[in-house]
């Protein structure tokens, strides 16, 4: 009996001993595994510099649409300061050795030092990877202690499985805009318009807006997506390095949209690309799927819908002060159903449009139109559907008598003044 007892820590003891040496023996036999079995520094953040670099990372995807098996990373590239990159993945039980980036920057830059790149990374047959990083070296155990991205969209869902019919991305907020206003009567108009999901990437905005977002986000409606540009370079107010200066174009506008892209490009059936002072409205339907269902069965082809920008001055009122509510007073920012005066598009010179597209036949866009696509690209005529943008003038010249009555925001009147109460009331933003 007394041997037996003695004999039994001695087996517990052999086990272990040969526990430890078939883990650490299966851990050198994975390739290109070297140090950590896991990656130490995984990124929480939207923009991440690459070490080494004057590049940073803001998301990855994979790839479905392409012929092989691709990783794309939605980048920022300074574009003086290219050099060879290197694809690490961690590949959910071993590392794998870097493949060579393929950079792709894009073409709308506007003269900015910073440009909008998607750097496609080529998958090896034996990995099936969960993150990735970009490394100025192939050896994946020089790679291990940099910062990965998490990879998205590594499933390829089906139309039926998306989460959202309608999603709209912002372009991004920064300065002090405080619009309060205007950006609530934007959202309650969506929603009646059938839009489930808006996303704004936000640098900085005032603090009423900041509360109503919060508020939003809260109802699950919004989703605010940090934007901390301004503290990795020095983003420019505008689209001309000459004019505003800067780095980049607009707080990073273009990265922002594409991003936003394929955040959604297998959650939502259609996006909208517009800005946060715009309405993409139809004329002819109730709401964007009514109007959409209709669109495609004319264009089932087409993939990527141009819609025409329109103007109304917010310098212009409506004369009879029906929606000079009391209670919206003290809310700062624009009340667009006092501006019913449109602009006519002077068709002579360029006029820009936004966008509508199913997010899977884009593979880069700009702001007013795809660089890059899959599928048809359609212009919707305007009566059809077109921006209601209200703003300064564009036409400063043009009196009154020279617009065009246009009540379309009034059509909706009856849900939309008691829901913006209501949105402003749970943001605690009415007196």
């Amino acid at each position: 009996m007394m041997v037996k007892t003695r004999m039994f820590p001695l087996l517990i003891v052999s086990a272990l001993a040969v526990m430890v040496y078939f883990i650490f023996t299966l851990s050198r036999s994975q390739p290109g595994n070297h140090q950590h079995l896991y990656p130490h520094h995984i990124s929480d953040q939207s923009i991440t510099p690459v070490n080494d670099t004057k590049h940073f990372m803001v998301g990855a995807y994979k790839e479905h649409r392409l012929e092989g098996s691709f990783v794309r990373i939605i980048s920022i590239f300074r574009r003086d300061s290219v050099q060879p990159l290197y694809c690490v993945f961690y590949c959910g039980s071993h590392w794998a050795n870097g493949m060579k980036a393929e950079v792709q920057m894009h073409s709308d830059h506007f003269g900015f030092r910073f440009v909008t790149t998607d750097v496609l990374c080529p998958n090896l047959p034996d990995c099936n990877p969960s993150h990735v990083t970009l490394a100025t070296q192939a050896d994946a155990k020089l790679a291990q202690n940099q910062t990965f991205l998490r990879i998205q969209n590594l499933v390829k869902r089906e139309e039926e499985e998306f989460q959202f019919n309608f999603t709209v991305c912002w372009s991004n907020l920064f300065g002090d805009y405080n619009n309060v206003l205007q950006v609530t009567q934007t959202l309650e108009m969506y929603k009646l318009l059938g839009v489930q999901h808006v996303v704004v990437y936000n640098t900085s905005c005032g603090p009423d807006l900041e509360r109503l977002l919060q508020s939003y986000t809260q109802e699950g409606f919004v989703e605010v997506v940090p934007w901390p540009i301004d503290q990795h370079m020095n983003p420019s107010r505008g689209w001309q390095p000459s004019e505003h200066g800067g780095d980049i174009h607009y707080y990073g506008q273009l990265t922002t949209l594409n991003d936003c892209v394929y955040r959604h490009m297998y959650q939502s059936r259609y996006v909208l690309l517009n800005d946060i002072d715009e309405i993409i409205a139809p004329y002819q339907h109730q709401t964007l799927p009514q109007m959409m269902d209709v669109l495609q069965r004319q264009n089932p082809k087409a993939e990527v819908f141009l819609i025409e920008n329109h103007i109304f001055p917010k310098s212009q009122f409506e004369p009879s002060g029906r929606f000079e509510r009391p209670r919206w007073r003290d809310v700062p920012g624009i009340n667009i159903m006092e501006h019913i005066y449109r602009e006519e598009p002077d068709y002579r010179i360029y006029h820009p449009s936004k966008m509508i597209v199913q997010p899977r036949a884009v593979e880069q866009t700009s702001v007013h139109s795809v660089l890059r696509n899959f599928g048809q690209t359609v212009k919707v005529p305007p009566n059809v559907c077109h921006i209601i943008h209200v703003r300064v003038p564009l036409r400063g010249g043009l009196t009154k008598e020279e617009l065009h009555e246009d009540k379309r925001i009034w059509g909706y009147e009856r849900q939309l003044a008691p829901n913006v109460d209501k949105a402003l009331e749970k943001a605690g933003l009415l007196i």
